[in-house]
């Protein structure tokens, strides 16, 4: 029994992986809105931006590190790979930025309702983006 939960962890780790830093990134991302959202005037879409790329860095490091074991040392690399990461969330972003405005603009439901709603469609769409980034480095 304890083998068999050994190789599904070991089957699944980068799965995983990503799960938990996307719940810390999400978390991340969550704090920050939530922090700015409530204790400050500044308005929902710009605190939607800061906690967005303060979470995107987050995310960029922990992915690289931790969920896809990008071994890519050099500057030309690591710079790819953080403008590619940076394109793809900025994409993502897009879709984050439509939804917080339809959500709490149009359809006037509470901020931090549409913001758990928009960040389960991000993460879907974040973890389909970042396979494509992070790439097995043993195929070049």
């Amino acid at each position: 029994m304890i083998k068999a939960i050994q190789q599904l962890i070991q089957k699944y780790w980068g799965q995983l992986m990503y799960l938990v830093f996307g719940v810390l990134t999400t978390l991340v991302n969550m704090v920050i809105f939530f922090g700015l959202d409530h204790y400050t005037t500044i308005n929902y879409l710009v605190s939607n931006t800061i906690a967005w790329f303060l979470s995107v860095l987050f995310a960029f490091f922990t992915n690289k590190t931790w969920v896809f074991q990008s071994k890519y040392t050099t500057l030309k690399d690591f710079s790819r790979e953080m403008a590619s990461f940076f394109f793809f969330r900025g994409i993502s972003f897009i879709m984050d930025t439509a939804i917080m405005f339809v959500g709490i603009s149009l359809l006037v439901w509470p901020n931090m309702i549409v913001k758990v709603l928009d960040q389960i469609i991000v993460i879907l769409a974040n973890y389909v983006f970042s396979k494509w980034i992070f790439k097995d480095t043993s195929e070049d």
